[in-house]
C-alpha cells in the first residue's frame, strides 16, 4: 500500500506538476483514508465500495470538517483511485459516480429519517393493494434490499417469528437481514388479509406481485414510490436505490459498525464477503435493533 501510494504522489509531480504544498495536502488526504480503511479492516483494492466510501464521508463529517474540506478529500481519494484503474490495479472506480458540487461534497442522496416516516405513513392499509405497497416499502427499508431482491422475495423467505428476511443476492449469495417491527407487523398484515384478496382465488409463489401473481416489475415498483414521494410532498426524487441507501445511511449515522451494515447490503466481490464472515445472525440482529430507526 504504501508503495502504491508514493507512486501515485510520484505521478502526481511527474506527470501534473503539482506544487509541494498541493502534494502535501493530498498526502495527508490519502493518509486519513487509509487509517480509516485500516480501523475499520476493509481491504483496500477489493474492498472499497459506495458503502464504505459514505461511512468515511460520515465519519468526515462527525470530525467537524466543512463540506468544502470534505471535497478536498474526495478529490484527492478519487484521483487516486483513478490511478489505480488506469494502472489496472483496481477494475472499477468506487467514487465514479459521487458527484462533488461546487459547494462542497454532502453525503450521497437519501432521505432523513423524518422524510422516511412521512413517506410510510401515506399508504391506506385498509386498501389490500395499498396495504402491499406498504409492505414492501417497510421490508426494503427496513432490510436494504435491492429492488430486484424486494420483487423476487418468496413467502418462505420471510420469517415473521424472528423478523427476519432470506435473500439470494448478487453471485448467488444468500444472506439473512433482520428488520424491525413496523415491517413485521405490516407484512403479517398483509399476508393474513391482503394478499388473499388481491390473488383472488389464484396462487403465487412471491409474497408481492402484480398481475395474475407475477412479480412486480423494477419500474412498477419505482412508480409506486415516486407516487407516494409526491403525496408526502417530499422535494427529493426518490428511487427504489433511495430506501436501500437511507437504510445504510440510518444505520452508519446512528452508530452501528460498517462490516455490520456491509453484511446486511451484500456485497458482489467474494474477497471483500471474507472480512465479515465471523459476524453472526445475531450479532448482525443486535447492530440493527440498536441502530435502524424502525427497528
Amino acid at each position: 500500500m504504501d508503495e502504491l501510494t508514493q507512486n501515485y504522489l510520484d505521478y502526481l509531480i511527474i506527470e501534473k506538476g503539482l506544487s509541494k504544498n498541493s502534494l502535501m495536502s493530498y498526502s495527508a488526504d490519502l493518509a486519513q483514508f487509509l487509517t480509516f480503511l485500516e480501523k475499520n479492516k476493509i481491504g483496500f483494492v477489493n474492498g472499497v465500495d459506495l458503502t464504505v466510501i459514505l461511512a468515511w464521508l460520515i465519519d468526515l463529517a462527525k470530525n467537524g470538517l466543512s463540506a468544502k474540506s470534505r471535497a478536498r478529500h474526495l478529490i484527492s481519494v478519487r484521483g487516486f483511485f483513478k490511478y489505480l484503474l488506469n494502472e489496472k490495479v483496481i477494475s472499477a472506480n468506487p467514487l465514479k459516480n459521487v458527484g462533488i458540487p461546487k459547494t462542497g461534497v454532502s453525503l450521497p442522496k437519501f432521505l432523513t429519517v423524518q422524510e422516511v416516516s412521512a413517506l410510510l405513513d401515506i399508504p391506506d392499509i385498509s386498501n389490500p393493494r395499498e396495504l402491499r405497497n406498504s409492505a414492501m416499502m417497510e421490508i426494503m427499508y427496513g432490510s436494504g434490499l435491492r429492488v430486484s431482491e424486494l420483487i423476487f422475495l418468496k413467502l418462505q423467505d420471510v420469517n415473521l417469528d424472528a423478523n427476519c428476511v432470506r435473500v439470494m443476492g448478487k453471485g448467488s449469495k444468500e444472506r439473512i437481514i433482520p428488520f424491525g417491527t413496523p415491517a413485521g407487523t405490516v407484512i403479517q398484515k398483509w399476508i393474513k388479509e391482503g394478499r388473499p384478496v388481491v390473488l383472488n382465488q389464484l396462487s403465487s409463489p412471491y409474497l408481492f406481485f402484480a398481475r395474475a401473481g407475477k412479480p412486480m416489475t423494477r419500474q412498477g415498483f419505482w412508480k409506486i414510490l415516486k407516487k407516494y414521494g409526491l403525496m408526502a410532498k417530499l422535494s427529493k426524487n426518490i428511487t427504489p436505490h433511495t430506501l436501500r441507501h437511507s437504510f445504510a445511511t440510518h444505520l452508519l449515522e446512528g452508530g452501528a459498525d460498517l462490516r455490520s451494515v456491509q453484511a446486511m447490503l451484500g456485497h458482489s466481490d467474494i474477497s471483500t464477503t471474507q472480512i465479515y464472515t465471523h459476524i453472526s445472525k445475531e450479532y448482525l440482529i443486535k447492530m440493527h435493533h440498536e441502530y435502524h430507526p424502525r427497528s
